[in-house]
C-alpha cells in the first residue's frame, strides 16, 4: 500500500506495546514512511522491578536515541498517570519530535 503526504504523527500506544528489539525497528521505519513527519509520542515510566509491560516503560535515554537522529526533542507534558498501571505508580510524559 501506498501512504500519501503525512502531517503528523500521533503515537499514544504504539511505541510503548513494542518490546524493545521491536521499537529499535519502528522509531526508523515510522520516521522514514512519514517524511519525518512531526510526532507526539506518548510514554510511560514505573518502575520495572514491579511490572512489566505492555505498555512498556520508556526512559528518556531510549528516546533520544531511537528518535535524535532525525528530530528536535522536547517534554511537553509530564503527570501522574491516574491509578497506575496494576496498583504501581506511573508517570506519562508527552514528547514533541520536530524534524531537524
Amino acid at each position: 500500500t501506498v501512504l500519501g503526504p503525512v502531517d503528523a504523527v500521533f503515537d499514544r500506544a504504539a511505541f510503548v506495546a513494542l518490546p524493545e528489539k521491536m521499537r529499535a525497528a519502528y522509531a526508523p521505519h515510522l520516521a522514514n514512511m512519514t517524511n519525518n513527519a512531526p510526532q507526539l509520542l506518548v510514554t510511560f515510566e514505573y518502575d520495572t522491578s514491579q511490572l512489566e509491560g505492555p505498555p512498556f516503560s520508556i526512559e528518556i535515554d531510549e528516546v533520544e536515541q531511537r528518535y535524535a537522529n532525525c528530530y528536535g526533542i522536547s517534554t511537553l507534558y509530564i503527570g501522574d498517570v491516574s491509578g497506575g498501571f496494576k496498583g504501581v505508580n506511573a508517570k506519562e510524559r508527552v514528547w514533541l519530535l520536530k524534524p531537524l
